[in-house]
């Protein structure tokens, strides 16, 4: 069934409407959605119920906040801050002691949350897979954690909640490792967990005991990383596979806009996006590049691909996720090596090396940003440099990769720009940050 048209029509409210307390506010989130191709998407028919949104005059494209990854940008979302002031910088973090990386997660996250500001004012947040919400806080409200998730017992809020999840075999991620050997299971899986998206919402929507729901699907990214080719071409043995998949996402944001469009005002609405997608060229690994340019070395073989451990104290620099480089400072590091007299003149070499590199004539770096200038006072261990490449060069940091370019399965990667977004209000933020600082900003949630 489609979403009725008056009745999303009328989820554009005045100012008056929408500064009142009790104004129940919807996003879904759509992680990895470019703009583009949900305009594609909406005129091939594959998403009618999303349609009119998508071809609002509403609707508008974000940047993402760099690197344009999904924790970075989640966190900047429900935290309104950038990272240098909720110190997640990407997948992972490294422990300057013992040089042992874990993935990021809530626990990493120094700044107060959407669900903080808001139970603080007496407001209840419902909240269902959005990613870095890992381990489930405490809150005024339900939560189910969204990506990294390894326990379900742990993504849930409160623990009640649990047994009644598995008990509806909830699926918390799909298995992307299928992504590599066998993409059509992917498919499969991801269908699966757009099901169990919506058995959450049948579980935390009827009660209408919220003043903020939030839903997060993010099939359209792996559908990007592994099958970006399928997706765009008609004629890839798996693009009508692709297509069922997203028409199964449109449906069942179809049931949540029906679900919308029966609440009484004031209500607001917003679908927002963490990044955009682009073809993948090839894989850059910038570990693999310092090592060619001598600014780092190994002191054994890596146990596996994100064994930073093995980081040599002989070396100038590493990198982390994606383009993340750190100079082994040895005010920061335990084997640090870099005096903070060198510290300048080693950034500027390594800073020219890479803008100088390229693949089949191709320069790979566009930008590569100093700690000052796009992290300043940044808490949590900031990146001292910060490399964006040229659309389909996909910057990776490996620690078992000898060659500096290759092909691993994927076959698109992030980008920055075009990221989707569409607010009833018609508010037009510049980056994800900035989706939500009414939270913050306006009198009625202001402590």
């Amino acid at each position: 069934m489609h979403a009725s048209r008056n009745h999303l029509s009328s989820g554009i409210y005045n100012d008056d409407i929408y500064a009142e307390s009790d104004t129940k506010t919807l996003i879904i989130g759509l992680d990895g959605l470019s703009r583009s191709l949900a305009l594609e998407l909406s005129s091939r028919g594959i998403w009618p119920n999303m349609s009119e949104l998508v071809n609002s005059a509403h609707c508008t494209s974000l940047l993402s906040e760099l690197p344009e990854v999904s924790p970075v940008n989640w966190t900047s979302l429900f935290t309104a801050s950038g990272p240098e002031s909720h110190g997640v910088y990407g997948f992972t973090r490294i422990d300057p002691a013992s040089y042992r990386l874990e993935l990021t997660d809530l626990t990493c996250v120094r700044e107060e949350t959407i669900w903080d500001r808001m139970g603080a004012s007496g407001r209840t947040c419902k909240i269902i897979n959005l990613p870095g919400t890992y381990p489930a806080p405490r809150l005024k409200g339900m939560l189910v954690s969204g990506f990294v998730a390894p326990s379900l017992e742990k993504a849930v809020y409160p623990g009640a909640l649990y047994p009644i999840l598995r008990g509806m075999n909830y699926k918390l991620e799909a298995n992307t490792h299928l992504g590599l050997s066998r993409p059509d299971h992917l498919l499969e899986e991801l269908e699966a967990t757009i099901d169990s998206r919506l058995k959450a919402l049948n579980l935390f929507w009827p009660d209408l005991s919220w003043d903020l729901f939030i839903i997060v699907f993010t099939e359209i990214d792996r559908i990007g990383h592994f099958l970006f080719d399928a997706l765009m071409d008609d004629a890839h043995a798996l693009h009508a596979r692709c297509m069922e998949v997203l028409s199964k996402l449109d449906r069942a944001a179809g049931e949540i806009l029906n679900r919308f469009a029966e609440l009484s005002q004031p209500k607001r609405l917003l679908l927002v996006a963490d990044h955009g997608f682009t073809s993948l060229k090839t894989e850059v690994d910038i570990n693999a590049a310092l090592m060619a340019g001598g600014f780092l070395q190994l002191n054994r073989p890596p146990q596996h691909e994100i064994d930073a451990t093995c980081v040599h104290k002989s070396s100038l620099a590493f990198a982390l996720d994606p383009g993340r480089i750190y100079i082994h400072d040895q005010n920061k590091f335990a084997r640090g090596r870099v005096h903070h007299l060198e510290l300048a003149g080693t950034i500027r070499e390594i800073r020219q090396f890479l803008l100088e590199l390229r693949c089949s004539g191709e320069k790979v770096i566009n930008r590569i940003y100093t700690k000052d200038e796009i992290y300043p006072e940044g808490t949590a261990l900031p990146p001292d440099l910060l490399c964006i490449p040229n659309p389909g060069f996909d910057l990776k940091a490996k620690f078992d990769r000898r060659d500096v370019f290759g092909h691993f399965g994927r076959t698109g990667m992030h980008s920055p720009e075009d990221v989707f977004f569409y607010d009833s209000l018609g508010t037009r933020p510049e980056r994800v940050r900035d989706v939500l600082a009414w939270i913050w900003n306006d009198q009625d949630y202001n402590l």
